[in-house]
């Protein structure tokens, strides 16, 4: 761990001094942090959720299967601040023939509406889990305006006269072996066809050649294909993508026959609702750091920290100038976390993904606040976005 690591610089504490104000609850510093294998340098925005004129969001480009820069995001949701969010379905080497659909690994929730659920664990992007976390693993904000780390699962299903069968994606760029997912007007025009490749363990495994899709709207199944399709999903249609078992099916259905979809988001460890949330890992709970986490691979960092019993955020990410990409390991950020009053703390997408962004006093735009370890800023598919006026 980092034992005798040191933070160089302000901590961004409220108050603390160097520390920028963005906005009232709202303040930005960055710091120099002495690692094992160099100096890091952290850009660290602190957010006062107790503020009522302060506001945490999803941000994205209005569709699941979309990706746009974190300034450009920001930007257009009116927010003052932001980082960027979950690891993504970024490339797809492995299948010849298939596009990356962009889509995010985990859950994602924006202002209350569920937009996504979490891919299988083996069809994920991104170093590996540790021990005892899953894709299902979300930080979000709840109704009542308090940070958590949680787990959010997909409960629905989806009804016809010859019976329910268990939904198993909602606008997931993979299914689960066996499964039929929905896709609706959320996931946008991306080629569906990503969601049958690759199987629960192995997201390199070729895709299934044993599938089917059907239309359904107005309650009704209306059209139906063998290979799973692309294009815009009309609002209150939608897409039923099978494979194998799920495939089998839905080819019971006909053209007029009547099929109800039910999905919901339901999180583990609390009946109330979300507000917010997206995907990333676990890195700290109650102030000690997972077992299990990599403590020799360093890399450019995203991260967000839970302070002051759920009513401080602190998000983190890293800067990827030449001088500093020797950035952290996932140990020693669990650990950075914990040295800034952090008691949980969660690892978002880092490399060249990494971005913090910020207004300047006085500027009516956000700009980039560290270095995007690829010189310029990489297209994401969400980020967390921090808001300045009446939120709640």
């Amino acid at each position: 761990m980092l034992a005798g690591a040191t933070l160089v610089g302000a901590a961004p504490a409220s108050g603390a001094p160097g520390a920028v104000v963005v906005a009232p609850g709202i303040e930005y510093t960055e710091f120099d942090i002495q690692a094992a294998k160099g100096v890091a340098h952290a850009h660290v925005l602190s957010v006062d959720l107790r503020s009522r004129q302060v506001g945490v969001g999803l941000l994205y480009p209005g569709k699941v299967a979309a990706r746009a820069t974190v300034s450009r995001l920001a930007t257009a949701a009116g927010a003052v601040a932001g980082v960027n969010g979950d690891f993504f379905n970024i490339t797809e080497t492995q299948h010849p023939g298939v596009a990356a659909t962009g889509a995010s690994v985990g859950p994602a929730i924006a202002r209350g509406h569920a937009l996504k659920a979490a891919v299988p664990n083996g069809q994920r992007f991104g170093p590996a889990l540790p021990p005892g976390t899953s894709t299902k693993d979300v930080l979000g904000v709840t109704a009542d305006g308090t940070a958590r780390l949680d787990s959010i699962a997909l409960d629905g299903s989806v009804t016809t006269a010859e019976g329910d069968l268990p939904l198993g994606g909602l606008n997931q760029y993979a299914l689960p072996v066996g499964s039929v997912g929905a896709f609706t007007a959320d996931w946008g025009e991306t080629s569906r066809l990503r969601a049958v490749c690759g199987t629960d363990t192995d997201r390199a495994a070729p895709c299934s050649t044993d599938t089917h899709e059907v239309v359904v709207s107005g309650g009704r199944a209306v059209h139906s294909a063998g290979t799973p399709g692309s294009g815009v999903i009309e609002p209150g249609t939608t897409v039923l993508v099978g494979r194998e078992a799920g495939a089998r099916r839905l080819r019971e259905l006909s053209p007029g026959d009547p099929v109800a979809v039910r999905h919901r988001l339901v999180a583990s460890s609390t009946r109330t609702p979300y507000t917010f949330a997206l995907g990333g890992y676990p890195v700290l709970r109650g102030g000690l750091p997972l077992p299990g986490l990599d403590h020799t691979t360093s890399a450019v960092r995203t991260a967000a920290g839970i302070a002051d019993g759920g009513h401080r955020l602190l998000l983190l990410a890293l800067d990827g100038a030449a001088a500093y990409r020797t950035g952290l390991t996932i140990a020693e950020v669990a650990d950075t976390m914990r040295r800034l009053g952090s008691v949980d703390a969660f690892s978002l997408d880092g490399g060249g993904s990494s971005t913090l962004v910020a207004r300047a006093p006085g500027a009516s735009a956000v700009t980039v606040r560290n270095h995007p370890s690829d010189g310029t800023e990489r297209a994401v598919p969400n980020g967390i976005g921090v808001f300045a006026k009446p939120w709640r």
